[in-house]
């Protein structure tokens, strides 16, 4: 899949992963707050979360977004994964970022109704 029609959660993902293959991030770093990350890589703050999840999913980072994250393990050069795995992953991501959207959309329209 070429970079440009990932999801930007996968893009942002992927760059942090670059960041720790090339030793600027290492086990035990935290990753700087949602607020930097959204700043740096001109995302939502669900963009952001998708991406640590995504990171999480791949056991390289633990923690929550909005608190601490830190690098638990630095990526494998080669995962090993079928080309359908990693296809049924990238659906599930995007599944996954589409449903946080709209419960924050949602969340927002029941405040602006006052409920």
């Amino acid at each position: 899949m070429a970079r440009s029609a990932q999801a930007r959660y996968l893009q942002v993902a992927d760059d942090l992963t670059s960041q720790m293959t090339s030793g600027k991030l290492k086990v035990g770093d935290a990753l700087p707050s949602t607020s930097a990350l959204m700043g740096l890589y001109q995302a939502s703050s669900t963009v952001i979360r998708s991406a640590i999840r995504e990171l999480g999913s791949a056991g390289l980072v633990e923690g929550q977004p909005g608190k601490a994250v830190y690098v638990i393990r630095l990526p494998e050069e080669s995962t090993g994964h079928t080309p359908e795995y990693l296809d049924l992953k990238t659906a599930l991501g995007k599944l996954t970022s589409v449903v946080e959207e709209l419960t924050d959309r949602v969340a927002r329209l029941e405040a602006s109704d006052g409920h």
